[in-house]
């Protein structure tokens, strides 16, 4: 099974407080999830590279002189400092047999991984012949980063297969990290094959997805937290779909509409991921109990102000109900309008009031899950640091 692979795992993202604010230049903090999505390369048979994505029920293989050639055609396109181009795009489409239009995951998939397999190896070495499998406990199109995770879990797997970047695991080590430098040759190309499935993404998702923790973005910026706690956390899926591009736009227009009660509501989420920003940088230095109420307070005005500037939505006043009910905090994260919220959990909550909250959010028909913020960015793993859950989906069975 992995015994005889390379294992590389990243995590998916959340956004913490400043989301919609963040799209009128004030600062955002987004964190990383401790739900990942791992991927395990292989030494391939024969002259060809596979890739099985069971998550997107994708498996392809492709026979290395085919793609040798292809790259030969391309290659004065790759060029990681520029996005992708449409003819670039085109071309590949028509190689892996994806129609022009295609938008679902597993078409974005393949192109993304297409793109990074020939514009690394151009750059870097030969066509790698491996197999690669990749699965994620991330939900897709759900705002939680789980494309960028993949992109970097890409990145790592084929700049390692190609000589680019070392293998820093250790006999009798469980999980290691890469150098600074190699990171930032991580994130850069994970923020390529972003490009491919997004067309312009910010950049925040790959950089979580590579460096863990937490981050702060703001215009364009994007800065490290140094030291952050890992937080305890429900994360929930209402189910409910959104489109990010509506619910922007409608927030555009309130601000348009009503500027002078808009613009301080949005200061004021600024406010929230500054004060925010201080605790979290506070808490590992000293960690007491008095940091966590001050968290959930700030949860739960962001939320209002969320509901205020027009992208709340039902289910999420439900789930915030509901985790009250238990004595828990709520807010919503990333578009709004459905999608997901986040629910904290002190150190002192109880195993019986997290189950409890979640059997009645569960019954409301969401999806569950106990995990925490401020997981590790991408990482190498031994196969005995992995769960029987993650061996069993990334062997060959």
């Amino acid at each position: 099974m992995a015994e005889r692979g390379l294992v590389v795992s990243a995590p998916g993202k959340v956004i913490l407080h400043g989301e919609h604010a963040v799209v009128h230049g004030k600062a955002a903090l987004a964190v990383a999830l401790g739900l990942r999505t791992f991927l395990c390369l292989r030494p391939g048979g024969e002259e060809r590279l596979r890739v099985r994505l069971p998550g997107v029920g994708v498996l392809r293989s492709w026979e290395r002189p085919g793609l040798r050639a292809l790259r030969g055609r391309l290659e004065a396109d790759f060029d990681e400092s520029k996005p992708p181009s449409a003819e670039l795009l085109e071309a590949l489409k028509e190689f892996a047999g994806i129609p022009a239009e295609a938008s679902a995951p597993d078409s974005l998939a393949i192109l993304a991984f297409l793109y990074m397999c020939l514009a690394i190896s151009a750059k870097y070495g030969d066509i790698p012949s491996v197999d690669i499998v990749v699965w994620s406990e991330l939900p897709t199109g759900a705002g939680l980063g789980s494309s960028a995770a993949y992109a970097v879990c890409l990145a790592a797997a084929l700049l390692h297969a190609c000589g680019a970047i070392s293998c820093p695991l250790k006999d009798g080590e469980t999980t290691a990290r890469w150098t600074e430098e190699e990171m930032t040759l991580i994130n850069s190309w994970a923020f390529q094959g972003e490009r491919v499935i997004h067309g312009n993404p910010s950049g925040v998702d790959n950089a979580v997805g590579t460096w863990g923790g937490a981050l702060r973005y703001q215009s364009g910026k994007i800065k490290s937290l140094k030291r952050v706690p890992t937080l305890r956390i429900l994360l929930t899926n209402t189910k409910v779909p959104r489109s990010t591009k509506v619910l922007v736009a409608g927030v555009k227009e309130k601000i348009l509409k009503f500027p002078a009660i808009m613009n301080p509501v949005l200061d004021s989420i600024d406010a929230i991921s500054q004060e925010c920003q201080s605790v979290l940088e506070a808490m590992p230095a000293n960690p007491s109990p008095e940091h966590y109420p001050v968290l959930e307070e700030l949860f739960d005005i962001n939320q209002h102000h969320l509901n205020v500037i027009g992208v709340g939505h039902p289910s999420l006043d439900r789930l915030c109900r509901v985790t009250a009910s238990h004595g828990l905090h709520s807010k919503l994260t990333g578009a709004g309008g459905g999608g997901c919220g986040i629910t904290l959990l002190r150190p002192d909550t109880t195993p019986l009031a997290v189950e409890a909250a979640k059997r009645d959010l569960c019954a409301c028909g969401f999806e569950c899950w106990e995990t925490d913020i401020g997981a590790a960015g991408v990482t190498l793993h031994s196969s005995s640091s992995l769960s029987a859950q993650v061996l069993h989906a990334l062997s060959e069975g």
